[in-house]
C-alpha cells in the first residue's frame, strides 16, 4: 500500500478528485487499510461518499453498537446498502442512531441480529422512507407491531424477510400488504402462526409479488395458496416445502395462473401426485428448479411430462421418491433440458434406480452434481463409467457396509469403511 501510495501521489498530485474516484471502487477492508497509510489517504478513505455499500459479514461480526453509530455518522445520507448480518452485538439503540443519520438507506440486512426488537422497526419507519429491502430473518423478538410500523413509514418496501419470526400473525401481514403494494419478495419461512387468512391478504394486495417462501408454515392449505396463485400472476418462485396439507389443487392453480413460475419447492408435500405435476408441466414451460423430495406418490409419469414440457430445467431433487425407476431417468436424459441445461439431480434413497440410470445421464453435458446416497443398486463401476463421459461431475454416493464374516480363531471384531465420497 505504501508503494501504491507513493506512485499515486507522484501521478495525481493536487488531483484529490481522481484519488477519491479510485477509492470509490474499494471494499470496506481495503478502505480501512488505506486509511492507515497517510493523513491525506485517511481523509479520502473515510469520506462518506466512499461508504455507500457496506457488508460487515466477511469483515467483522463481533462489532458493538457504537461501531454502527460511528459508521452512520461518517456515511450519513450517502449510505444506500448496509449488511449487519450475524452482528449479534448490535441492538435497538445503535439502530435508532443509524436510522436518524442514514435516511437514504435502501437495503438493510439485520439477519441474525437477535437483540433487536420492534423498536428498531419503529425507528426505520420514522426516519427511512426510502427503504426497499429489509432482512429481519431470525430476529425472533419481532412482532406484528414491526410490520404495522413498516407499513406506515416505508411504503416503497419491495422485499421483506421475516423468516423464523414466529410471533407474526395474519394481523401483521394484513397491515403490511395493504400499505406496501409494491412488494415483490416475501420470505415467511418458519412463521408457524400464519394461516390461510394471511395468504388471502397477500393475494389481494400484492399483484407484483415475484418470490414467496412459506416453508414449514404448516397451517396453510390449498385455500390460501389458490388465492395467491389467482392474485399474483407474476410469481416466479414459490417454496411451500413442509406444508403437508397441500394437494394437487395447488399445482393446477399454478398451471392456470402462474405460467412463468421458475422455481418450485414442494419437499415433503406427500399428497402431490403425477396428475398435478402433469398439469403444471404442460402449462409452466419456464421451470428451472424443482425440489420434489419426499413427494412419495410421484412416479416416472412426472418425469416424462417434465422431460417433454420443461426444456429449461436445471436442478431437480427426487430424493426419497421411491417409485422413480430407470425408465423415468431415461426420459429425462433424452429430453430437451438434458444436453445443455440440467446441472444437478438428486436421487438419494431411490431404491429402484440402477446403473442403467447413470447410462441415461451420460449425454447431460452440463451435469455438475449427482446425489446417490442409499441407492442400493448403484455400483462403483457404474459411477466410474459415468465419469468417463463427465469427468468433472461431483458424485456423492453411500455404499452400505458388507457384513464381515465371523472371525476365525479369535473374538476381535473386524470393521470396514461404509461411506465413500466419490
Amino acid at each position: 500500500l505504501h508503494f501504491i501510495h507513493r506512485t499515486i501521489q507522484s501521478r495525481v498530485l493536487n488531483r484529490p478528485c481522481l484519488c477519491s474516484r479510485i477509492f470509490s471502487f474499494l471494499d470496506v477492508v481495503t478502505l480501512c487499510r488505506c486509511a492507515q497509510v497517510s493523513r491525506s489517504w485517511n481523509v479520502l478513505a473515510l469520506d462518506g461518499s466512499n461508504w455507500q455499500r457496506i457488508d460487515l459479514f466477511d469483515f467483522q461480526r463481533d462489532i458493538e453498537g457504537r461501531v454502527v453509530e460511528n459508521i452512520s455518522k461518517r456515511c450519513g445520507g450517502f449510505l444506500r446498502k448496509l449488511s449487519l448480518r450475524g452482528c449479534l452485538g448490535v441492538g435497538d439503540s445503535a439502530l435508532r442512531t443509524f436510522s436518524q443519520n442514514c435516511r437514504n438507506i435502501e437495503l438493510l440486512s439485520l439477519n441474525g441480529c437477535t437483540k433487536i426488537t420492534d423498536s428498531t422497526c419503529n425507528s426505520l419507519s420514522k426516519f427511512c422512507p426510502k427503504l426497499k429491502h429489509l432482512d429481519l430473518a431470525s430476529c425472533t423478538s419481532i412482532t406484528n407491531l414491526s410490520l404495522k410500523a413498516l407499513s406506515e413509514g416505508c411504503p416503497l418496501l419491495e422485499q421483506l424477510n421475516i423468516s423464523w419470526c414466529d410471533q407474526v400473525t395474519k394481523d401483521g401481514v394484513q397491515a403490511l400488504v395493504r400499505c406496501c403494494p409494491g412488494l415483490k419478495g416475501l420470505f415467511l419461512k418458519g412463521c408457524t402462526q400464519l394461516e390461510d387468512e394471511a395468504l388471502k391478504h397477500i393475494g389481494a394486495h400484492c399483484p407484483e409479488l415475484v418470490t414467496l417462501n412459506l416453508q414449514t408454515c404448516s397451517q396453510i392449505t390449498d385455500e390460501g395458496l389458490i388465492t395467491i396463485c389467482r392474485g399474483c400472476h407474476h410469481l416466479r418462485s414459490l417454496c411451500v416445502s413442509g406444508c403437508a396439507n397441500i394437494t394437487d389443487a395447488i399445482l393446477h392453480a399454478l398451471g392456470q395462473n402462474c405460467p412463468r413460475i421458475r422455481i418450485l419447492e414442494v419437499a415433503r408435500c406427500s399428497q402431490l401426485t403425477d396428475v398435478g405435476f402433469t398439469t403444471l408441466a404442460r402449462n409452466c414451460h419456464e421451470l428451472e428448479k424443482m425440489d420434489l423430495e419426499e413427494c412419495v406418490q410421484i412416479t416416472d409419469g412426472t418425469l416424462i411430462q417434465l422431460s417433454i414440457h420443461c426444456p429449461r430445467l436445471q436442478v431437480l431433487s427426487l430424493s426419497h421418491c421411491e417409485l422413480i425407476t430407470d425408465d423415468g431417468i431415461r426420459h429425462l436424459g433424452s429430453g430437451p433440458c438434458a444436453h445443455d441445461r440440467l446441472e444437478v439431480i438428486e436421487l438419494d434413497n431411490c431404491p429402484l434406480i440402477t446403473d442403467a440410470s447413470l447410462e441415461h445421464l451420460k449425454s447431460c453435458h452440463s451435469l455438475d452434481r449427482i446425489e446417490l446416497y442409499d441407492c442400493q443398486q448403484i455400483t462403483r463401476a457404474g459411477i466410474k463409467r459415468l465419469r468417463t463421459h463427465l469427468p468433472n461431475i461431483k458424485v456423492h454416493a453411500y455404499f452400505a457396509p458388507v457384513t464381515p464374516p465371523p472371525s476365525v480363531g479369535g473374538s476381535r471384531q473386524r470393521f470396514c469403511r461404509c461411506c465413500i465420497l466419490l
